[in-house]
């Protein structure tokens, strides 16, 4: 009843969905995600409030921090409406034009905080490479420069996603396996020739998330190959642990992100709930463990986080 075989359904909607097989449960699965949520956002926002008044920490490594902070933020209000809409009102249908601007502020997330890994990383490197030169490298206003670069060349590879979508008109089943849109879902709905998409969005992958990880690959190699030619095992010890939190960040982002992605390329007969459990870990996980990886690992911003509440 509700897949749509009309050659031009562009004035139509793709409808989303929930966790397959889960109907019955999604009262439950609902209170759930509005948990995951809220945490989410107060954990990033309690990031975002000490580091901004507590001079102290107005450092390169809290100031990435921050980044993170707010791409995790905006990657939640892209994206948790549509899925709460889903599980607290049945609400799946949404319009093409609504579906474009949502994959796009969601790609366009996902690559800004790829890039701000890469940065954190480049921060755990200058550090340990060159401690005593860290503060005059890593200047605010270098570290200002260097995010502002990296957000708009983001977004300039991701503008051109929707309008390449808009062009096509959809004639298969209109049934999207996520409660948001992907771009390369969405573009297997096309009945039109999806060569130019497949190969662009293969582009940006690459040079984005691609090369940010390989990057951030060489980063940590150079870290171990300095590390490695301090004398003292402690010293060794601490230089590695302060790279521990950044490396969860890391490992929460990519591998769900690799995996999905390989899911959608190549596993046409990958189980569907598989395919819906990757996806709400891709975008919901990294928010919400992010805040609590860093503050666990900080001692500095664990204090003020537990002075903040304790007030």
């Amino acid at each position: 009843m509700y897949t749509v075989n009309d050659t031009k359904f562009n004035s139509a909607v793709f409808l989303l969905t929930g966790i397959p097989g889960q109907e019955d449960v999604h009262l439950w699965i609902s209170i759930l995600f509005c948990l995951m949520y809220v945490i989410s956002v107060v954990g990033n926002s309690v990031i975002l409030f000490i580091v901004k008044t507590d001079p102290s920490l107005h450092e390169p490594m809290y100031i990435f921090l921050s980044m993170l902070a707010i791409t995790d933020l905006g990657i939640l209000i892209a994206t948790v409406p549509t899925i709460l809409g889903i599980y607290l009102f049945k609400s799946r249908e949404i319009t093409l034009d609504a579906c474009f601007s949502q994959l796009f502020f969601i790609h366009s997330f996902q690559c800004i905080e790829s890039s701000i890994l890469l940065l954190m990383a480049f921060d755990r490197f200058i550090a340990i490479r060159n401690p005593l030169r860290y503060a005059s490298i890593l200047t605010l206003p270098r570290i200002a420069k260097m995010g502002l670069v990296f957000v708009l060349v983001r977004f300039a590879l991701t503008v051109p996603l929707p309008f390449l979508l808009k062009r096509f008109h959809y004639c298969q089943a209109n049934v999207l396996s996520h409660s948001y849109c992907l771009h390369q879902e969405v573009m297997m709905m096309a009945c039109s020739d999806i060569t130019v998409n497949s190969i662009y969005g293969l582009v940006v992958t690459f040079l984005t998330m691609g090369l940010d990880s390989l990057l951030i690959f060489l980063s940590y190699v150079m870290i171990l190959k300095t590390v490695l030619s301090i004398a003292s095992h402690a010293q060794c010890f601490r230089a590695l642990n302060t790279c521990v939190s950044h490396l969860c960040a890391v490992l929460l982002f990519y591998t769900p992100e690799i995996s999905l992605s390989v899911i959608h390329r190549l596993g046409k007969g990958s189980s569907p709930l598989l395919q819906s459990l990757l996806g709400y870990v891709y975008l919901l996980v990294p928010p919400l463990m992010n805040p609590i990886v860093y503050s666990v690992k900080s001692k500095h911003l664990r204090v003020r986080i537990i002075r903040v509440f304790i007030k």
